[in-house]
């Protein structure tokens, strides 16, 4: 007897999983697209800013990662290219932490153990017949070209590179970034509270990104220790260095019906549907709020209503667009803003970073809305 599914997901990463594992909690039949794929060389380097929403999701579905690979960000230093900061801590805002950092590859483990014992969900090597098709295959998806929806992108002129690194001196559980007019480099806490490893991020100007991957690791370090102003003391590279380009990216449509098949739809999530500049750590965040939304249209559906109901498709696109609109916008503003070299914007910057961190109130509103609690 053939299989019936009501919810085929193209796409087996973090979003693509979480979200199968929610679908699957409210008894739909779930099929995981997930091609066998070569093994890569290359380390995986990727960490990831997940606040507390996102680890309260996972949480719930017993995928959080361990200790040592989910370290808590008790404070953030945010340095501008003259004078400027800005300070957040999570004593301040009556919380845990501001942020958790957790490494990649621990986190998509944990997902992949739970999926596999998970009766509802079944691991599927093609696209299967379902009411509704789920697309999270990230912003290159094939699936989405397929549909025919337009994916307007905004390319930025810069690359990211990303690293680890073992520092001196232990990071204390701090987040630290710096705004110079090459890019943004930020140092992430890895390996618990009193680690000393960090993750990197470092967005770059295009020309400078060959340089800076083919550079030898001493000269890499020591540029990176002169943006951090010594503030770890002596770096040392432990893994290898990967690179991507950076975007603001939308489709315009995110869900809509199969042609000529009335009774099955696509709905689009995570960076699939949507990508925003890395520099305040939200891309993930924004893809496993997708996932509880969608997860919560479907699951609090009339009986008589398909998941396939396109009615309830467009109210899961109108919240998650609303959400996205200004975290998108103020993304762009401050990518464009840090951009510019010139003395009188580096100036109109730093007065702006000065007054932010004496604001009281709207810093505060900032940081609970980066941490997912409004």
């Amino acid at each position: 007897m053939a299989q019936t599914f009501d919810v085929c997901i193209r796409g087996a990463g973090i979003v693509g999983r979480t979200l199968a594992l929610l679908l699957a909690r409210e008894r739909l039949r779930v099929a995981l697209v997930a091609p066998p794929q070569a093994r890569s060389q290359q380390q995986d380097v990727r960490a990831y800013a997940l606040n507390a929403s996102s680890r309260a999701v996972l949480q719930s579905l017993r995928c959080w990662p361990d200790d040592e690979d989910a370290t808590p960000v008790v404070g953030m230093q945010v340095f501008g290219d003259l004078d400027g900061q800005v300070q957040f801590d999570a004593a301040s805002q009556d919380v845990e932490a501001l942020a958790w950092i957790v490494d990649v590859p621990a986190l998509e483990q944990r997902l992949a153990e739970a999926v596999r014992y998970q009766p509802q969900v079944e691991i599927v090597k093609e696209p299967v017949e379902a009411a509704l098709t789920a697309v999270c295959e990230g912003r290159s998806s094939s699936t989405r070209a397929e549909f025919g929806v337009e994916f307007t992108v905004t390319p930025y002129p810069q690359h990211a590179i990303a690293t680890r690194l073992n520092c001196e001196l232990p990071h204390g559980g701090i987040a630290r970034q710096w705004f110079t007019p090459e890019g943004i480099l930020a140092l992430l806490p890895m390996g618990g509270p009193e680690g000393h490893e960090v993750a990197v991020v470092w967005s770059l100007e295009q020309a400078l990104v060959p340089q800076w991957l083919e550079s030898d690791e001493e000269n890499f370090t020591t540029r990176l220790q002169a943006i951090s102003q010594d503030a770890l003391g002596q770096l040392e590279m432990i893994a290898d260095r990967a690179t991507w380009p950076l975007q603001q990216a939308v489709a315009d449509r995110w869900c809509g019906p199969f042609a000529q098949k009335s009774n099955q739809s696509w709905v689009l999530a995570g960076d699939a549907a949507h990508n925003v500049h890395p520099l305040a750590g939200q891309g993930l965040n924004l893809g496993l709020a997708d996932a509880q939304a969608l997860a919560r249209v479907l699951q609090e559906r009339d009986y008589w209503r398909s998941p396939a109901d396109l009615k309830l498709l467009r109210q899961y696109e109108r919240e998650r667009k609303a959400a996205l609109a200004p975290m998108g916008l103020a993304m762009d503003g401050l990518q464009q803003l840090f951009a510019r070299p010139e003395v009188p914007m580096q100036m109109l910057r730093n007065w702006g970073m000065k007054g932010f961190e004496r604001s009281g109130l709207l810093k505060s509103w900032m940081a609970k809305q980066a941490m997912g609690l409004l």
